[in-house]
């Protein structure tokens, strides 16, 4: 059985003095893909910036890699192993490619094995289309190749597991196949991930687990197909996996 590797129980979040999520709870093990699903609105984007503490938050648990994190800052979570791609991609547009990559430099994490470390060579195996762009301006490339940029950043912090907000929205279709092939990839690494998805298809193949949250709480949390049949019909499908 796999190893946990996050546990959270009863978080909550606001923005200024409005509430956003209540209650959340779910474990991830190590090598695991969740789909994190539901409309917009619903709280996808939040949990994450709740779980990177960019948000006011609380919870009677934050365990990650066998440590408490609840007291843990923004930056202090990145070196633990928590990596986090923002749906608006912050990359930095007034520099290349190869020197936005430069820009990750990895914690110095023990216990990573061979298959958890990345370096520059190894995330452009990962997205081949950036290597023709090393010299080129950020602000020059496609949302597609901002995408892979901002994933590969990431990646070369060596996280343990990946926040990955709607990697497939604004980006071409070929973009689309290549990002979840490069899931794939991650996973096989052994990377955990949190997939903030609302594309079906993207997250079909890629995850066997789904979260649906629904006006910031966790209203499905179980097999892949059920909750898409969640998704659609607004109940759990009730036939057996």
């Amino acid at each position: 059985m796999s190893e946990l590797l996050l546990s959270v129980r009863n978080l909550n979040a606001w923005y200024s003095h409005a509430q956003a999520l209540f209650n959340i709870s779910f474990s991830v093990k190590s090598g695991e893909i969740i789909a994190l699903m539901g409309h917009n609105g619903a709280g996808k984007s939040t949990l994450l910036k709740a779980l990177m503490h960019l948000l006011t938050q609380n919870s009677e648990q934050f365990i990650f890699d066998g440590t408490d994190v609840r007291k843990l800052s923004t930056d202090a979570l990145c070196r633990r192993g928590i990596g986090w791609v923002p749906e608006d991609r912050r990359i930095f547009t007034n520099l290349t490619v190869l020197e936005n990559l430069k820009v990750a430099r990895p914690p110095k994490n023990t216990g990573l094995t061979v298959a958890q470390i990345w370096s520059i060579e190894r995330v452009l195996t990962l997205f081949p289309s950036l290597v023709p762009l090393l010299k080129r301006k950020a602000a020059q490339l496609s949302g597609g190749e901002q995408q892979m940029l901002t994933v590969a950043r990431t990646l070369l912090l060596n996280p343990k597991i990946l926040l990955l907000d709607e990697p497939s929205e604004g980006v071409a279709p070929l973009v689309v196949e290549r990002m979840k092939a490069a899931v794939i990839e991650m996973k096989a690494a052994g990377l955990s991930l949190i997939l903030a998805e609302q594309n079906t298809h993207f997250v079909q193949g890629v995850a066997e687990r789904a979260m649906v949250l629904l006006a910031g709480k966790v209203v499905f949390d179980g097999v892949l197909s059920q909750a898409m049949s969640y998704l659609n019909l607004g109940r759990p499908s009730v036939t057996s996996e």
